[in-house]
């Protein structure tokens, strides 16, 4: 268990609401507000890992879902719209992009030309194992004040979480 003494802004909002609405339990506040905060804080730190390897966060999606896949690294633009949940004029203009940097190709399916396959190409595998292998790092260093322990249960909490609002 982590015991900060701290405080932070929260502890004020908190504080705040509880003056002025001492009629309602503002508990959730003090979780919610708090991911929030920190999911915008977590979220321009990924962000800036990735520029430092010269990718934006949508690029990298796309370029870590094909590495994913293991050898060829390849997917269909569908199976790529549907595993980074965009549209597929979005995949599109994405694809065009990446394709123009030497990072995928794309080329007919030989058994169905409707579809379009995207292959990573070794550049493309390049920059997302660097900017995966320095995100680890990043992400390690964020979470350097709570203990193994408390990460895993951390994880856990999350996980229920977050299939509760999935399903809901």
């Amino acid at each position: 268990m982590v015991l900060v003494t701290a405080r932070d802004e929260v502890d004020g909002i908190v504080a705040a609401w509880q003056r002025e609405r001492p009629d309602l339990d503002v508990a959730p506040v003090q979780v919610m507000s708090r991911l929030d905060r920190l999911a915008e804080v977590f979220a321009d730190r990924r962000v800036a890992v990735f520029a430092e390897h010269g990718l934006r966060r949508h690029e990298f999606d796309v370029l870590a879902a094909l590495r994913r896949q293991g050898t060829p690294f390849e997917l269909t633009a569908g199976e790529l719209t549907a595993q980074t949940h965009v549209t597929s004029g979005t995949m599109t203009s994405r694809l065009d992009k990446l394709t123009e940097r030497g990072l995928v190709t794309r080329a007919p399916d030989p058994d169905d030309g409707r579809l379009v396959r995207v292959r990573l190409t070794a550049a493309g595998r390049r920059a997302v194992d660097g900017a995966f292998a320095a995100l680890l790092d990043a992400e390690r260093e964020m979470l350097a004040p709570l203990g193994g322990g408390a990460q895993d249960d951390l994880a856990a909490t999350l996980r229920a979480l977050l299939v509760r609002a999935v399903e809901a």
